[in-house]
């Protein structure tokens, strides 16, 4: 593959929390067009990885590539019209309409030239119809659920129609149901307008369902990448993660399904009654 078939790349990038160095000298290529997920333990670099990419962390050292152009010498504005990023835990502020929280991801195409449009108005409405949001669209961000909230700025980063979306944790706070409408909505939108979506996820067996790609991270360094299929085995589990499990093929879709060990209530079989 060459450059052009990476959305985003980083080369020789190091990360630092103070004298903390996070990632050191990391190579990292993102494919164009795909899904691909971050997966990790607790504090292994996930999410700082992320925020890196989306240029909200700036590097030590190396550099971030987006779309064949360092992302360093991009405007802000021209970074927002090629990428969107919806942070872990956003906040809004009090008294704002969810219709005014996802006009903000039209940001970038406004100018003293040019002002809200047709199209600004179409974007935004599209982005409600494909979130569920349109019979919130007059209520107060902070007055909706955890999960209604999550799907507003789900909406406003749809708003900013770029064609790579960068979520971390988009699936926080959503029950089982949201989760997986979230996610669909997500691999539609590759499906259908080959958008490039980069996520951090938990659950490992929605990440193998959904992603092309995976990149499991340990310890500030890529431990194994590739497609679910050909990584996600019990060894990358324990190595990873510590946990102990058995990988067997969802039923339904063929992808990796990890089922963990551990205590839990387990039906007992009786044995059958045998006539003596």
């Amino acid at each position: 593959m060459t450059t052009k078939d990476y959305a985003l790349e980083a080369r020789s990038l190091q990360l630092t929390y103070g004298e903390t160095t996070i990632f050191e000298s990391l190579h990292l290529q993102i494919p164009k067009g795909k899904i691909t997920v971050f997966i990790g333990s607790n504090g292994c670099g996930k999410s700082t990885l992320l925020r890196s990419l989306a240029r909200l962390m700036k590097p030590t050292s190396g550099s971030i590539v987006l779309d064949s152009h360092e992302i360093a010498k991009l405007s802000t504005k021209e970074v927002a019209k090629r990428m969107a990023i919806l942070p872990q835990g956003p906040t809004a502020p009090e008294g704002l309409t969810v219709r005014q929280l996802v006009k903000q991801g039209r940001y970038p195409y406004q100018s003293w030239l040019q002002q809200w449009s047709a199209e600004d108005e179409n974007k935004v409405m599209r982005a409600l119809e494909l979130t569920n949001m349109l019979e919130y669209i007059d209520r107060t961000v902070d007055s909706l659920s955890g999960g209604q909230r999550q799907r507003a700025w789900i909406a406003m980063t749809l708003a900013q129609d770029t064609p790579t979306l960068l979520l971390d944790e988009p699936t926080t706070y959503l029950d089982l149901t949201h989760q997986v409408e979230v996610l669909d909505l997500l691999f539609e939108l590759n499906e259908k307008e080959h958008r490039t979506i980069v996520m951090v996820l938990h659950d490992i067996n929605l990440a193998c369902r959904y992603a092309h790609h995976i990149v499991t991270i340990k310890q500030g360094s890529v431990y194994a990448e590739g497609q679910p299929e050909d990584i996600v085995n019990e060894q990358l589990l324990r190595e990873v993660f510590g946990m102990e499990c058995q990988v067997t093929s969802d039923p339904i879709f063929g992808t990796p399904m990890c089922i963990p060990f551990g205590k839990g209530r387990r039906l007992q079989t009786k044995a059958p009654i045998t006539q003596r």
